[in-house]
């Protein structure tokens, strides 16, 4: 008799598994179709387009417990079902790997992003590449100041009694101050050598704020009468260094979504009201973690209002382990998850290894 209890229970069981994982797979299938269709999904079309191997009566029971726990939904008086946000989080959730990009592709990322002028030139191809690859509105943060670092510091005389001092950062930014110093330079190159030298062994790898505090006792390692010259360099780097500056973001591809009426039910204006708040979007990115982690926020999971008829994926870029600043692509959230997931990961993997060099 017990044993007969076990059996039965284990069939159930069993039973239950089997149809959690048919129910997940068919919330899956209904987010598939509808990201390539644009049309809601019924039963009919599942069954066409897919192998499930149960009747249709069981596919509608799937779908209607689906809907119950709030992961489909009927727009209107449909017969077909679209995904929830809830439904749409479940799917990403329940996504084993990310499906990385081909070969091809990612050889057309590098030969799209090879050989850049400048950083304003490698955010401007990045946004412009996201975007093309994805059919989204692509942003990028530019590298943090408060996150980079010093790679190097130039002093080149230019004239006389004028120098010219180039602060380079880890993350790209260049900098430049063009100093009139009282002292003519044509005997000072001793001393341009060794304020150079000095200047990089102070500074060369600290972040920036450091790095400051580290040049402000420079000038005491040299001569009484070297000095002014020393200070007046260091002065210059100082306001280079920790001089405030704006944060910024670019943005490339906003046209896609007024292609796409159809996916805002309501109106576009709040979500392209959003899109022009940088300081908005830099707080969003300002967030992103490096590496293989991909942020998705679905809908209503966006904290900025404007955006809560939008799904955003995001994630860090750096150097050295050190996340710099944020990418990512906003869009519907008729989304294709994976492969703008992908394209998020492979592209900031590939901006990573350029700011390296």
């Amino acid at each position: 008799m017990r044993e007969c209890q076990r059996e039965e229970a284990h069939e159930m069981s069993s039973e239950r598994h089997t149809s959690g994982d048919r129910r997940l797979a068919v919330l899956g299938a209904i987010v598939r179709d509808y990201v390539h269709t644009s049309e809601p999904v019924g039963s009919k079309a599942l069954l066409e387009r897919h192998a499930f191997g149960v009747s249709a009566a069981t596919i509608r029971n799937d779908m209607a417990a689906l809907e119950e726990e709030g992961l489909i939904v009927a727009p209107h008086t449909s017969a077909g079902r679209v995904p929830t946000d809830a439904g749409y989080r479940l799917f990403v959730d329940r996504l084993s790997q990310i499906k990385p990009m081909s070969r091809a592709e990612q050889a057309a990322i590098a030969e799209f992003l090879q050989d850049p002028v400048d950083l304003d030139d490698v955010v401007d191809r990045t946004v412009r590449l996201l975007s093309s690859l994805t059919g989204q509105v692509a942003m990028m943060q530019y590298p943090s100041l408060t996150r980079s670092s010093v790679r190097h510091i130039e002093i080149v005389p230019i004239v006389d009694s004028r120098l010219m001092v180039v602060l380079i950062t880890t993350t790209g930014r260049v900098e430049q101050r063009i100093l009139d110093i009282d002292t003519p330079l044509a005997d000072e190159a001793d001393l341009v050598a060794r304020l150079r030298t000095g200047i990089n062994s102070a500074a060369a790898g600290r972040l920036l704020v450091d790095a400051a505090a580290a040049l402000s006792a420079l000038p005491d390692a040299f001569a009484p009468g070297e000095r002014d010259i020393v200070r007046h360099v260091v002065g210059a780097l100082d306001d280079a260094l920790v001089e405030e500056r704006e944060e910024r973001v670019t943005l490339a591809g906003t046209a896609n979504l007024v292609r796409r009426p159809a996916d805002f039910p309501a109106t576009l204006e709040p979500v392209l009201d959003a899109l022009e708040q940088h300081v908005v979007l830099l707080r969003l990115l300002s967030t992103a973690a490096g590496g293989e982690h991909i942020a998705v926020r679905i809908g209503h999971e966006n904290p900025v209002t404007g955006l809560q008829s939008t799904s955003m994926v995001t994630t860090g870029y750096g150097t050295g382990g050190q996340v710099v600043g944020g990418l990512g692509v906003v869009g519907p959230t008729r989304m294709d998850y994976p492969a703008s997931m992908a394209a998020v990961r492979a592209v900031a993997a590939y901006i990573s290894s350029l700011l390296a060099t």
